[in-house]
Order: structure tokens, then C-alpha cells, then sequence
């Protein structure tokens, strides 16, 4: 590896791994069959380890649904908060890092905007909402990358700058629509000729995970939706699937009748009581064969229990992708790899590079169906170098158009209000485009995200804690914060947040006039050396969890540093 220490040392950029096995023509046959074999089992352990990865992130998902799912469906309930659009967008955060599933928020919005429960004005922050929650998956994937640093700074990185370019889209775009609803009156103009009702069906069962997931849980996702448009009863019914279709069963049956018998003697015709044995069927529930069927435990335990098993499959699976793939990607298979996924289109198509990588991250999104699943996939890679960050870049972009076609598929399973469910799913679709109209044509605006990502993973590298204070704060304090602030009223949250948006905002111009202009500046603006140093560096935090860490370890001998 390079020195990092040199000056021509990109964190950014993997460095080369060298290949010190012989070469090909120097093996006899019994070690090329080896190598061949081996090479075999590599493979076989990638493609295993990105199935039980996969599998994985679904039972992740499940087990946050049944820990908050119920929450976000009473959440989304309450009219106080779906009219505030400031409230709305951070609600839509929650949930959607709640359910751990864009896709099940956005289908579960569009069925409340079909069944005429939320206006289409007041959906659009909660769909906007959605967009940025979804990116917490592959933040949270990332974190299993931690112990090498500079492995870790680029995957953080790749993680990052989804959520960069979300919440960047959301900072433009929602004043644009709360001044001049562009896209409400856009998505009423494409969706003007749609009348009546739907009888489409919605089949998104994922074919190759569902074997394998639908052995451990089953979830009844109805019950979310059903909460969520105001069904109150649905609120003590579990999650977890009680039964799993019914079964026609024959049962044979004594039917008794009222005939006329003449008797051939008198020639009298009397009533007599005939008993006949016939086969009915009948319709009996079939239950549930699965793990945690029939447990007689609760959602929250069980959800627990499964929240555990789920993220230790998944660092293990993890763990084994990234081991297998850096041992594949060395030498000429890397190059030729890394040439082929990072390298632009010759002459003046080079243009056209990030939008068709664009078209293939919505193309697999739409494949998999899950924005989530394409893009915590593809964050190991960037972690070990095969993908930079430059081309993680449209690839994400492109799976936030592929994961729309979810809100569409469930707008045409509405039974009812087609045209309105159909609005706000064109409203996803063209906030997303909307987002990437703005930062990504202009070379200069598309280098923010990617700038900011670069920014949060060197900072993570630097303190590895700040990861999960990072996730903590942007995806749970902070909406619940600002959602808290928006339930008080308009007053309250422009009385509270208002002058700390000002501050953030002189804050960072003072930043960029720092690096750029500081002789525009007052001696005292600067630097910052005159603040406190807890104000103006991570240092004094650094040290803290450095003394916890080392607290916790003092008991081995071995440990003579904590390191973060």
C-alpha cells in the first residue's frame, strides 16, 4: 500500500493490491486445478454470502416493523401532523426508518391518498420524508466496515452521500412546493385522464429471498396500512401471520329429509323422515408453519430476538462478502474491473456516463424492487475500492427513480380513488427527477453531495464514533426534535428553530469566506481559535469515548490504546 504519509495519497482512491501468487504458467496441473476449484468456492461464497446479506436486510426490516410499525401507522393517522409540511417531512423520516422500508411507507401513503384519507398537498413532505429515511440502511451496512480506517472513510462516504443529496433536494424543493405547489399541479395535469377504478394486483414478493425468509417470520403488512386509515381495531392484532390461507376440507355430513312413502297396501301416503350421508366441504384457516409462529410472544420480544439475529447475519455476511471480494480483486482482474465500472465514455460521450449509470442503478432498483437492498449492496464495494465514489454517485440517484415505480405499482392496487393515488405516486417520480435536475447536470452543483460525503467519511475515519452520532442525530433526534417543535404550532417552531437556522447559516458563509476570502472578514471572524475548543472540534468528545473505551478494557492487559 502507499505511504499515507505521501503526498500523492488519495484515501479516496483504493490503492492497488498487489497479486504474490505465481503466475499461471509457473503452477503445475494439481495446483491449477486448485486454483480453479478455489476460485470456485470464492465465488460460491460471494454469491452466498450476498443472498443470506440480502435475506438479511429483509428481516431487518420486518423486525422494525414489528417494534414501530404499529407507531407509524397511528402516526400517519393523526391530521394534526400530516397538515404541518415541515411536520410531515420529518414524519415521513421516522416512519420510514421505522419500518426500515421506503417502499412500505410510500405504498402505505399512496393507499391513505386513494382512499381520499390524505390530501395529495399534504402527502407530498411525508413522500419527500420517505426519500431521506430510506438512506439509513446502507448508512447503518457501512458500520460493519469500521475496522479499517480507510475502508471505512469510503464507505461512510458512499453511504453518505445518498443522504447528501436527499437532504439537499428536500432543503430546495419543499419551499419551491409549499410556495407554488409545482409538483401537486404538475401531477394533476399527467394524471388528468385517469378515471375510475383499479382491479390490479400488486405481487412484489421477492422470489429468491421469500424461501428462506418465510421460514423464520411472516408478517401481515395490512395491519399497518389498515391503522394508518384510521381501522383502531386493527391496533391489538399482531403482526406476525396467525394463519396462512385456508384449506377445503370434505367433511362427511348425516342430511336428513322429508320424503312421502306410499304404502302399497292401504294405498296411504304418509311423511317419513329419510337420513342421507353426503360430503360437504368446508373452508378451514391453515396455519402458519414458520419459527416464530404460535410462539405466545409479543411483537416487541419477538422483534427484539429478531432485530439481534438480523444484524449479526448480517455483519457476518458482510464481514465474508468484503474478506472474499478483496481477495478476488487483485491484480489484472482488478484492474480490469475498476477500469470498466470507474472509466468514462471516450471523447464527447463522457457526458453520458453518469446518466446511463444512472438508468442501470433504476434498472436493478426496479428488478429488486428496493432502493434500500441496490444501494447497501453496492456500499462494500465502494468501501474496497471497486466503485468511487464519483460513479456511487449516479448509481444512487438512479435507484431513487427505480424505487418510484413501488408508489406506482401500489397506486394501481388501490380499489378505490385511482386517480388521486396515482397523483401523489407521479409526485414521487418527479420530486426525485426534480432533485436530480438540480445537482447533478452542473458540474459545479453536482460536486456538493459528493463533496459533503467526502467530508462526513473523513470525519468518521478521524473519530469512528461519530457514525452512530451521526445516525442517532440525523435520522432520530433531529426529526423528532423538529416534528416535536412543528406539533406546537407555526410560532413555536419559527420562534426555536428559526434563529438556529440563521446561526447555521452565517456559520457556514463565515466557513467558506475562512478558506476563500478572509481578508473580506473582521480579524476576530477569521479563525475560530477564539472559541471554545468543545465548539469548534470533535477533540474534546474524541477523548471522552476514547476514557470509555479504555475504562471498559483496563481489565486486559494486553490493551495499551483505545482507538476510535
Amino acid at each position: 500500500f502507499q505511504d499515507e504519509q505521501s503526498e500523492d495519497y488519495d484515501p479516496w482512491r483504493a490503492p492497488e493490491l498487489v497479486d504474490n501468487s505465481p503466475a499461471w504458467s509457473e503452477l503445475s496441473n494439481v495446483q491449477r486445478i486448485q486454483r480453479v476449484l478455489f476460485w470456485i468456492f470464492r465465488i460460491a461464497v460471494v454469491l452466498g454470502s450476498l443472498y443470506l446479506f440480502i435475506c438479511s436486510l429483509s428481516l431487518l426490516s420486518d423486525s422494525f416493523r414489528l417494534l414501530g410499525g404499529k407507531a407509524a401507522g397511528e402516526a400517519l393517522d393523526s391530521e394534526g401532523i400530516v397538515s404541518n409540511p415541515i411536520a410531515g417531512l420529518m414524519l415521513g423520516i421516522l416512519v420510514t426508518v421505522l419500518v426500515q422500508s421506503s417502499s412500505t411507507s410510500t405504498s402505505i401513503v399512496v393507499t391513505m391518498v386513494g382512499a381520499e384519507i390524505l390530501t395529495v398537498s399534504n402527502a407530498i413532505p411525508i413522500i419527500m420524508g420517505a426519500n431521506i429515511g430510506t438512506s439509513v440502511t446502507n448508512t447503518i451496512v457501512s458500520l460493519a466496515q469500521s475496522p479499517n480506517r480507510d475502508e471505512f472513510r469510503r464507505a461512510f462516504g458512499g453511504a453518505t452521500v445518498h443522504d447528501m443529496f436527499n437532504w439537499l433536494s428536500v432543503i430546495v424543493l419543499l419551499p419551491i412546493e409549499i410556495i407554488t405547489h409545482y409538483l401537486y399541479w404538475l401531477s394533476l395535469a399527467l394524471t388528468s385522464g385517469i378515471k375510475g377504478d383499479s382491479n390490479a394486483k400488486q405481487d412484489l414478493l421477492k422470489a429468491l429471498t421469500s424461501p428462506f425468509t418465510k421460514l423464520i417470520i411472516q408478517l401481515d403488512k395490512n395491519v399497518i396500512t389498515n391503522i394508518a386509515i384510521g381501522q383502531k381495531e386493527y391496533l391489538n392484532k399482531s403482526l406476525i401471520k396467525s394463519s396462512c390461507g385456508s384449506v377445503v376440507r370434505i367433511v362427511p355430513m348425516n342430511v336428513s329429509s322429508l320424503v312421502n312413502v306410499t304404502n302399497e297396501t292401504s294405498g296411504e301416503t304418509t311423511l317419513e323422515m329419510v337420513y342421507e350421508s353426503v360430503n360437504v366441504s368446508q373452508a378451514a384457516k391453515k396455519h402458519c408453519r414458520f419459527l416464530f409462529a404460535n410462539t405466545g410472544m409479543s411483537d416487541p420480544v419477538i422483534g427484539i430476538i429478531l432485530l439481534i439475529a438480523s444484524v449479526v447475519l448480517l455483519c457476518v455476511c458482510l464481514i465474508l462478502l468484503v474478506k472474499c471480494l478483496q481477495s478476488m480483486m487483485k491484480g489484472h482482474v482488478a484492474k480490469i474491473i475498476k477500469k470498466t465500472i470507474n472509466a468514462d465514455f471516450p471523447g464527447r460521450w463522457s457526458v453520458l456516463t453518469g446518466y446511463v449509470f444512472m438508468l442501470v442503478g433504476a434498472g436493478v432498483t426496479i428488478i429488486v424492487q428496493s432502493s434500500s437492498v441496490f444501494t447497501s449492496t453496492i456500499t462494500p464495494l465502494v468501501g474496497i475500492g471497486v466503485i468511487e465514489l464519483d460513479r456511487m454517485y449516479p448509481l444512487t440517484l438512479g435507484s431513487n427513480i427505480g424505487t418510484t415505480t413501488t408508489g406506482v405499482l401500489a397506486a394501481l392496487a388501490t380499489k378505490t380513488g385511482l386517480h388521486n393515488a396515482m397523483q401523489i405516486a407521479i409526485c414521487h417520480l418527479f420530486f426525485n427527477i426534480s432533485g436530480i435536475l438540480v445537482w447533478y447536470p452542473i458540474p459545479f452543483m453536482r460536486r456538493i453531495p459528493i463533496k459533503l460525503a467526502k467530508f462526513m467519511g473523513n470525519t468518521t475515519a478521524k473519530y469512528r464514533w461519530f457514525a452512530v452520532a451521526y445516525l442517532v442525530f440525523m435520522f432520530f433526534i433531529i426529526p423528532g426534535a423538529i416534528l416535536g417543535l412543528s406539533l406546537a404550532g407555526w410560532y413555536v417552531l419559527l420562534a426555536v428553530g428559526g434563529p438556529f437556522l440563521l446561526l447555521l447559516i452565517f456559520i457556514g458563509i463565515i466557513n467558506v469566506l475562512q478558506k476563500r476570502k478572509p481578508n473580506l472578514l473582521p480579524k476576530g471572524l477569521q479563525s475560530w481559535d477564539w472559541a471554545p475548543i468543545w465548539l469548534r472540534s470533535l477533540e474534546p468528545y474524541d477523548r471522552i469515548f476514547s476514557r470509555i473505551c479504555c475504562y471498559s478494557k483496563r481489565s486486559k492487559p494486553e490493551v495499551v490504546a483505545c482507538e476510535f
